[in-house]
């Protein structure tokens, strides 16, 4: 650990579509200590050096962070000394962390600044107190991530080993830590909702405080110069708002054919004019509609191809090694011609969005809380509270803005049966989707994705169907355009998860997973001594998977009523190898014939026989 490095890891902007001109890295190389008795404080580490070092953003759970520690970790610490560039001086001093695993505690010169639960939403505490510039100053963090502790975790395995569908843990700092300056009265994140029946952006912006005499401006250009201006008083709202009409030969729709994405200036203007404070940002105008059984963006019918994407890194974990891997995940899910992505159980860092956006894949936001449930005697690890509210509202509010993202959902395969009681889950599900609603109308959200939907007046529904058989599949689907879909039950009892369906768009938004390891085709289904997992059995040959892949989305592609599907997976993640592509992200099939099977309809019996022909011997 004592090379140098020659840049700080994930050097480029984190907040793409929020900039400012002046901002410290503070990735790479930091003090760090595990803490498993969560002791540190007693014993004296908020005011002593640490005992080993570690490579942020990567947790020290990856090979990237220098660390590799697979055990669990009740807590960990890091200390650096930074110094505010002394041209900061008369500006409030920012400290954000792109996200922290699970809670985090933060000191600077020896003086808590802040606290913050959850592991995958940022936060930001203003150091300038603590931190004078030019003076060198300690930046201490604890995170505590106790591994029994019911909290939102995603895939993270509670057992000491990833296993089946459930991954490595992540402890700590993840997404980069950063520094700015801002002014004392200051623009906070701007929230722009485009209005394409307007021809609009509607924008709100957040402000630190009143500015007596002020005003804030909004530019709007593209390829060709300035489109659209627009200003407004900055002292009679604490979140001024204005909708920016685009002239009718200026209007240019963002679309995955055309993602368009129109750049901002906002300016805050003091009573004689001068500039305050200044951050640059972009927008695409596009709407999502729901009609009958349709979703529609921009009013008409786009079918989603979409695929489940966990963002596991064999070397990074959740973190992406580098920004180039976001764009190659991106990038090979349309050669194999998905259009889009659940991005599964786990926040993505900003950078992917903003590359989504620009790129035009289609992606619905999700938070990490796999298999909630909150019945007396059944523990997943994963019980609801109001952190999960808070965490997830902080969510929206980072990512409201971006025009790739099409639709919310706020929890995945929630299991509980449907009873005869009001539960802790029931009450959190809502919360979850009324503060989706409230913060968010733009976008269709999903109560849940899978098994035990519980708001009546959800925009969509859903189920998770991985039977492997595509004559079994369709038999499962072929009910739903008389108003009866296939629907999550029990394992146990065989009762239904979820109220009953109102009619509303649905897709299966799970199925697939097909399950092929070369190395192990010859082994009987039984032998499960490497770990490899997947869904159903295992194909014996890649054209065996073709035939499957063909089959199963043909079923869906040419259902009248499906709006879309998702496919699981983008990538094998660990044991799980079910995905498209390799964990390393090499090719396994051929994408070419995958990315013709979902880009032509092919006749459901057509398909069925082929994967029948495949199958046999």
């Amino acid at each position: 650990m004592s090379q140098a490095l020659s840049q700080p890891p994930r050097p480029e902007y984190p907040r793409p579509q929020f900039r400012r001109d002046r901002w410290l890295n503070l990735n790479g190389r930091w003090e760090f200590e595990i803490d498993r008795s969560d002791t540190g404080r007693e014993r004296g580490l908020i005011e002593r050096s640490l005992t080993d070092e570690i490579v942020v953003p990567f947790a020290p759970e990856s090979e990237l962070s220098g660390i590799g520690e697979h055990d669990f970790m009740r807590a960990v610490w890091y200390r650096r000394t930074v110094t505010v560039p002394r041209d900061w001086a008369g500006d409030r001093v920012l400290l954000h962390f792109g996200a922290v695993d699970h809670d985090a505690t933060v000191w600077v010169d020896g003086v808590e600044v802040g606290r913050h639960r959850g592991g995958f939403s940022g936060f930001t505490f203003d150091i300038t107190d603590t931190a004078p510039p030019g003076t060198p100053v300690p930046v201490v963090v604890r995170a505590r991530d106790e591994p029994e502790a019911p909290q939102a975790r995603g895939k993270q395995s509670v057992a000491y080993t990833p296993i089946a569908a459930k991954y490595a843990r992540t402890t700590g700092i993840w997404q980069t830590v950063w520094m700015e300056p801002v002014p004392r009265t200051a623009l906070r994140r701007p929230r722009v909702t485009p209005n394409v029946a307007a021809g609009s952006l509607d924008v709100e912006v957040p402000l630190s405080a009143g500015l007596p005499g002020g005003t804030l401006h909004v530019s709007v250009r593209d390829a060709d110069g300035e489109v659209v201006r627009a200003a407004v008083r900055a002292d009679l709202d604490l979140a001024p708002r204005l909708s920016l009409v685009l002239p009718p030969e200026r209007i240019r729709l963002w679309s995955p054919q055309d993602p368009h994405l129109y750049d901002l200036c906002f300016e805050l203007r003091d009573s004689e004019g001068a500039v305050v404070d200044e951050v640059d940002s972009y927008a695409g105008l596009r709407g999502v509609s729901v009609t009958g059984k349709q979703v529609r963006l921009n009013g008409e019918v786009v079918f989603q191809r979409l695929v489940l994407d966990q963002g596991y890194y064999p070397d990074g974990l959740m973190t992406a090694p580098s920004d180039a891997h976001l764009v190659r995940d991106i990038e090979l899910g349309l050669a194999a011609g998905f259009n889009g992505a659940r991005l599964h159980q786990k926040v993505f860092e900003e950078r992917y969005l903003y590359h989504a956006d620009r790129l035009g894949y289609l992606v619905w936001g999700e938070f990490g809380d796999w298999g909630c449930n909150t019945e007396e005697g059944r523990s997943t690890n994963q019980q609801p509270d109001a952190s999960y509210v808070q965490e997830w509202l902080e969510v929206l509010e980072r990512d409201h803005s971006h025009p790739s993202i099409i639709g919310w959902c706020p929890m995945n395969e929630t299991w509980q049966e449907y009873g005869d009681r009001i539960t802790a889950l029931d009450d959190v599900m809502r919360a979850m989707f009324l503060a989706t609603k409230a913060h968010d109308t733009s976008r269709p959200v999903l109560d849940t994705s899978g098994y035990a939907h519980r708001i009546a007046e959800s925009d969509v529904f859903d189920s998770h169907d991985y039977e492997q058989d595509p004559r079994l599949f369709a038999a499962n689907h072929k009910a739903l355009s008389d108003g009866a879909p296939y629907v999550n039950r029990s394992d146990a009892t065989g009762e239904c998860w979820s109220i009953g369906y109102r009619g509303q768009p649905f897709f299966v938004s799970e199925f697939g997973g097909i399950w092929w390891n070369p190395a192990e085709a010859d082994r009987p289904q039984s032998d499960t001594r490497s770990g490899s997992w997947g869904y159903g059995d295992r194909v014996r040959t890649v054209e065996e998977f073709h035939a499957r892949f063909e089959g199963l989305v043909g079923v869906l592609l040419d259902h009248p009523d499906m709006f879309g599907y998702c496919y699981t997976q983008l990538t094998d993640v660990f044991q799980e190898q079910n995905g498209i592509f390799g964990f390393d992200r090499s090719q396994k099939f051929d994408i070419a014939r995958i990315r013709a099977a979902q880009l032509r309809p092919a006749a459901i019996e057509s398909a069925i026989e082929s994967a029948e022909e495949g199958a046999r011997p």
